[in-house]
């Protein structure tokens, strides 16, 4: 881990790509903590689950009876063959699609968990320094208690990311992302049926591929998203108009996402090696994505603090 000294910045939006849940921008002051250099590697959950026998969502078969309360009423029950262990799994379009409509590139992949990135047939073996994925906020959760550790806030997060510089966009500093491909693990092409792996990297890298922020920490840009203690609120910003500056902020009490108002979301940052800026410019370090609490992805991990 490294330390992450106290301070107060302005959090939020600063760009031009900036959306509605980045504002209004507000200050914060962030006490010091420790933060993982790099994001959770397969290797250290390796150990977690050799130790304690853990199983993660992903590798769990659905039970209806939870799901069908996060999505709409009357929702049809899915057919039993469905609701079977897996996880979603990127997969390259064969041409131009519909950026809004993300069902086109997401496959729901039945046996695809943490030990099988891609589904059935692929393994870690050879990818033991690469970051975790398939992994649900529980799961995330789970392996910081056992490591005597916790996730981030969001404004942790953020505050971190910058690596002590002032008020930029990127963890490197404000160089426009056509010039960053040897900085991070991004999506260098046409999202999403065209990558032009100028970074090395078709999906995820191993970690410390790329040099670390002033913080000393790597792969706050790219590589995989990154799950954050907060839960997801639209509104959260919002709440804080009011007061000249906020000391350690938690987050909202409560879950609002209105394109998906019946899932409860936590946030995620960082983006991932799937992030382009025609899609989701991710790796803005006031980027704010949410996940749902039980879902992982395989561009989804995570990387834990801890208080000084």
């Amino acid at each position: 881990m490294v330390t992450i000294p106290s301070g107060s910045f302005i959090m939020g939006g600063k760009s031009d790509q900036a959306y509605k849940d980045e504002f209004p921008r507000h200050e914060v002051a962030v006490s010091g903590f420790y933060m993982d250099a790099t994001e959770v590697t397969n290797a250290h959950f390796k150990k977690f689950v050799d130790a304690t026998g853990y199983v993660t969502i992903a590798e769990q078969d659905i039970d209806w009876e939870e799901i069908k309360e996060q999505v709409p009423p009357g929702t049809p029950k899915p057919a039993d063959s469905v609701l079977k262990a897996g996880s979603l799994v990127f997969q390259e379009t064969e041409g131009p699609v519909d950026l809004n409509n993300y069902s086109q590139w997401w496959k729901w992949t039945i046996g695809a968990n943490w030990q099988h990135p891609e589904g059935p047939g692929s393994r870690i073996e050879d990818r033991m320094d690469h970051p975790v994925v398939h992994i649900a906020w529980e799961d995330a959760q789970a392996y910081a208690e056992w490591a005597g550790k916790r996730l981030p806030t969001e404004a942790e997060w953020e505050w971190a990311a910058m690596g002590g510089r002032d008020d930029v966009k990127y963890p490197w500093g404000n160089g426009t992302i056509e010039e960053a491909s040897d900085k991070a693990n991004f999506w260098q092409g046409k999202f999403p049926f065209q990558n032009y792996e100028l970074d090395g990297y078709k999906g995820t890298a191993p970690v410390k591929s790329f040099p670390p922020n002033g913080y000393g920490l790597y792969d706050v840009a790219g590589n995989v998203w990154e799950w954050c203690e907060d839960k997801y609120d639209v509104t959260t910003y919002q709440q804080y108009a009011e007061e000249s500056q906020v000391s350690n902020p938690t987050g909202s009490q409560n879950y609002y996402d209105p394109r998906e108002p019946y899932t409860p979301k936590h946030v995620i940052r960082g983006g991932s090696f799937l992030c382009n800026d025609s899609y989701c410019s991710g790796y803005r370090v006031a980027r704010r994505m949410s996940s749902s609490k039980d879902s992982g992805f395989n561009h989804t991990g995570f990387r834990c603090v801890k208080d000084l």
